[in-house]
């Protein structure tokens, strides 16, 4: 067994420095996100910690190949950060990681700055106790998960036979909640677009010209009203297309899942919970696809007629899915409403993402389960759905024909994205231990990968 340190106080006064560096992807300087790139391969540097260009920001790399007959893996995990959002929501400097209690706040603390600082610390302690790694290493953290990864998968593609490996582990993805150990065995996919309304030339005076003229923001509305019967399920057809029946027994599974929906709901804020009918909570979540309008942009709080309005959207895609068929299944819906007097387009972005799965009983599941339950004796482990999206899995399924295997020890409650973020300071030693039984059990254990290799689970 790896001897970790004595108390916490010295991991987090290393991961404030990390997390002090405000590596933005969206909007930070070059410099800031060198930075940070910089910080990763310092700590890497027992392994030829390195940068990396790409047409974005950097990624950062390193390899530790010195195990000739033992499974290589890739660990993936990203170094960019999503904006704070209000200051004045925060309850303590974003970028100042702060000690509250049992936990540690600061924007990248648990997404995913916390998590990939785990790994770094279970490899040096193998380095500088056991003069090794158990298996082949080869560490891969990019700086633009946070904005969809544009410049990853050229990269990636370019570099595939340096990257090879038997399995990719990520260190992004976190657990479903708290009160016990998880594995997810599968995120949905992604698509997202636009709906544009125009009409006149210009915006208009509501008064001069009102009445007169068709308005856009109208028009939109009765688009987007349309999206969606009242009973919650998407009224586009073809939209469903490709998905299997839920079938009784994996319905069965679920509802022995300890879900309180009134505990849900009330942590929301919200009424009541709402959604496709027909399904239960956890089931939308889990297993069914969603088409969410997220933001609506036209006009403002002055009378005028705007001359467009655009609505944005979203589709979180389940296995059988095909990202471009839905994305033409709802162009076709929209193009098929005909409004006088305005025109309407639709613009999906780049970057669909299919929904991803692996095996329940894949070799890496399975060690995994084992590496949980040596951490977390007693406890079931609970196999999980991310209801978000990680593009790169798919990306490395296609390029690399290598599975992920989700293993964050972040927690999906710890305001990822939103002001406050945080993560739980037990889970840096959990998080620890945990890395290192997995990886000593896919080295030389019976969950060794060979079975991956050989193509199975």
């Amino acid at each position: 067994m790896l001897s970790f340190d004595a108390d916490d106080s010295a991991y987090i006064a290393e991961l404030a420095d990390y997390v002090a560096i405000p590596s933005v992807s969206r909007d930070a300087s070059p410099e800031t996100m060198l930075a940070a790139a910089e910080w990763l391969a310092a700590q890497l540097s027992f392994a030829g910690g390195r940068i990396e260009a790409t047409a974005g920001h950097p990624v950062v790399r390193a390899d530790w190949l010195n195990k000739a007959d033992a499974p290589t893996i890739l660990v993936y995990g990203h170094y960019d950060v999503q904006p704070t959002g209000d200051l004045s929501e925060w309850e303590t400097p974003p970028y100042e990681l702060t000690v509250d209690g049992g936990v540690m706040r600061g924007r990248g603390a648990s997404d995913d700055k916390g998590p990939v600082y785990i790994v770094l610390k279970v490899a040096q302690a193998f380095i500088e106790q056991e003069g090794g790694l158990p298996l082949n290493i080869k560490f891969l953290f990019e700086g633009e998960e946070e904005i969809g990864s544009p410049h990853f998968p050229a990269y990636l593609r370019e570099h595939a036979d340096e990257l090879a490996a038997d399995l990719v582990i990520s260190a992004d993805g976190a657990m479903w909640r708290p009160s016990e150990p998880s594995l997810s065995v599968a995120s949905k996919g992604l698509v997202t677009l636009d709906i544009a309304v125009s009409g006149a030339d210009g915006d208009l005076h509501s008064g001069r010209y009102g009445g007169t003229v068709a308005n856009p923001l109208h028009a939109l509305a009765e688009i987007l009203a349309g999206l969606h019967t009242s009973e919650g399920r998407v009224a586009v057809d073809g939209f469903y297309d490709g998905i299997p029946l839920l079938n009784a027994d994996r319905r069965a599974e679920i509802a022995r899942v300890d879900f309180d929906e009134e505990q849900y709901r009330a942590g929301l804020g919200v009424d009541a919970v709402f959604g496709e009918s027909g399904y239960t909570t956890l089931e939308r979540l889990w297993e069914r696809p969603t088409l969410e309008i997220n933001g609506v942009s036209a006009g403002g709080k002055y009378t005028v007629i705007p001359h467009t309005a655009t609505g944005h959207i979203s589709c979180r895609l389940v296995p059988g899915q095909q990202p471009g068929a839905v994305l033409a299944a709802i162009t076709d819906h929209v193009l098929a409403k005909q409004i006088p007097g305005v025109q309407i387009t639709v613009h999906p972005d780049a970057g669909a993402v299919p929904a991803y799965t692996i095996a329940n009983d894949h070799a890496a599941i399975r060690a995994a389960t084992a590496a949980l339950e040596q951490v977390y004796p007693g406890q079931d482990v609970l196999l999980a759905v991310i209801a978000g999206t990680l593009p790169a899995t798919a990306l490395f399924e296609e390029v690399l024909r290598a599975k992920t295997l989700f293993f964050s020890f972040s927690t999906s409650d710890e305001k990822l994205h939103a002001p406050n973020e945080f993560m739980r300071i037990p889970r840096l030693r959990e998080g620890m231990r945990a890395w290192e039984h997995l990886w000593r059990l896919l080295a030389e254990g019976p969950h060794r990968l060979a079975a991956v290799a050989a193509g199975g689970g």
